[in-house]
């Protein structure tokens, strides 16, 4: 199974508004709540692409009963939808990294530490006009000592069944900064492959504790080196301690710069809607790409296609399978001329 940990889980609401104006009355179309927080994205589209996973980090309070019983009604392992596919395979004459539509869904299991706390809430308003969405992220709820120690006893128990773990997003009050660093070198003693998806200065600690994979966009990754080139980035970032660096570059699409080489991803063309999950289903096709074993064009291929395709799903954490296929037959991948 792949293990993601979100220690600053969220109950995710989003709003649709036919247009957003300042200073203004809205009145909301749709509205709508998910289990949020960017490892549980993660999480989500690891399960439709036939990945068993487990979510871990903390959930409290009212917004954390509520994301916990949303979690629980999400599809499992062979609701309905026959044998499908094994996680990985490929059926014969498909492009490498292709899912294909009869994928038996993953199942995600529970193994979040309940806190005191209350669970954060993020809402997004989606301005029905332009496409547009409007992020508003409260902050998270104090973690104790005997909290961070549970949660801490329970990570070393999930590693052992892990084959791969990744760690995403904000880290809640009362956890150490150089917590991710703290995680990786767990994994690491356990034999478990890490992938990170933060920013700032948990960014700068754990990538020195030599995580596998780093996930940054564009604007975190200058802020982690100081170089606005992001080839020129990526590469400062390995030497920093990343084994390999895969930056998202937004509407641009990702590039790698690994031990093996360097490669960027190019989407066909830009779509527009919800870019709230892109990310995090880029970090599904990462990590999902890393347990199967593909080369890294593959990797980055896949990984491009669900960004892509998560901007067109309503909510983050979902993705538009046709728009995914399309994509994924017309991403561009080039390998960098030049050594990673």
């Amino acid at each position: 199974m792949i293990l993601t940990v979100t220690l600053n889980t969220a109950l995710d609401i989003t709003y649709r508004v036919p247009e957003l104006r300042p200073h203004a009355t809205h009145r909301v179309t749709e509205a709508l709540e998910r289990p949020g927080g960017k490892g549980l994205n993660v999480a989500r589209v690891l399960a439709a692409l036939g990945h068993d996973t487990v979510v871990t980090g903390f959930a409290g309070g009212v917004t954390g009963t509520v994301l916990r019983q949303l979690l629980a009604q999400l599809p499992t392992a062979g609701d309905g939808l026959g044998d499908g596919a094994r996680p990985g395979t490929v059926p014969g004459g498909a492009r490498p990294g292709t899912v294909p539509d009869g994928t038996r869904p993953g199942r995600i299991t529970d193994a979040l530490v309940p806190i005191a706390g209350t669970t954060r809430r993020t809402i997004g308003v989606v301005d029905a006009t332009t496409g547009d969405t409007t992020q508003l992220n409260e902050p998270g709820p104090v973690v104790t000592t005997a909290e961070w120690s549970a949660f801490m006893e329970s990570y070393g128990r999930l590693l052992r069944e892990a084959s791969a773990v990744a760690l995403c997003g904000s880290l809640p009050p009362g956890v150490p900064v150089g917590t991710y660093a703290l995680l990786i070198r767990e994994a690491h003693a356990a034999g478990v492959p890490t992938l990170l998806d933060t920013s700032g200065e948990p960014l700068r600690r754990g990538i020195a504790a030599r995580p596998h994979v780093v996930k940054p966009n564009a604007e975190e990754l200058a802020g982690l080196t100081g170089a606005t080139d992001p080839l020129r980035a990526a590469r400062d970032a390995r030497r920093r301690g990343a084994h390999a660096v895969a930056a998202s570059l937004g509407s641009e699409g990702m590039l790698a710069a690994t031990a093996h080489g360097t490669w960027r991803a190019a989407p066909p063309r830009r779509l527009t809607g919800n870019p709230t999950g892109a990310g995090d289903a880029a970090v599904a096709g990462l990590l999902s790409g890393l347990v199967e074993e593909l080369p890294w064009p593959d990797r980055l291929a896949r990984a491009v296609a669900l960004s892509a395709a998560a901007v067109r799903a309503p909510v983050a954490g979902e993705f538009d399978r046709p728009v995914y296929d399309e994509v994924l037959s017309q991403v561009e991948v080039t390998e960098h001329p030049t050594a990673a």
